[in-house]
C-alpha cells in the first residue's frame, strides 16, 4: 500500500469518512488489490482506489460512495453500491 502520510493532515469529518471507507472496503472489496489510498483536497474525497477500477470514497463523513472512471469519455459516474459499481 502507498503512503498513508495523508492521515495525519485530515480534520475530525475527513478521519471520519476514513473509518466509512475502510469498512466499505472490509465488508465489500476485501481480497480486491487495492492501488492506493489518499485524499484529494479538490473534492474533499477520501478513498481507496482499487486494481479493479473501482474507487470507494467519502467525504465530510457522509455515506460512502462507489465511484467508476470511464478512461474514454473521462466520465466518472457515483453508485450506491459495490456490486452496482463492478457491473457498470
Amino acid at each position: 500500500m502507498k503512503n498513508l502520510d495523508f492521515i495525519k493532515d485530515l480534520g475530525s469529518s475527513d478521519f471520519e469518512s476514513w473509518i466509512l471507507v475502510q469498512q466499505a472496503y472490509k465488508e465489500n472489496a476485501f481480497n480486491e488489490d487495492i492501488m492506493e489510498c489518499g485524499f484529494n483536497n479538490n473534492s474533499g474525497y477520501v478513498y481507496i482506489a482499487l486494481e479493479n477500477g473501482v474507487q470507494i470514497a467519502s467525504c465530510f463523513g457522509q455515506s460512502v460512495d462507489y465511484i467508476t472512471y470511464d478512461v474514454e469519455t473521462g466520465n466518472e459516474e457515483l453508485f450506491d453500491t459495490y456490486e452496482e459499481a463492478l457491473n457498470n
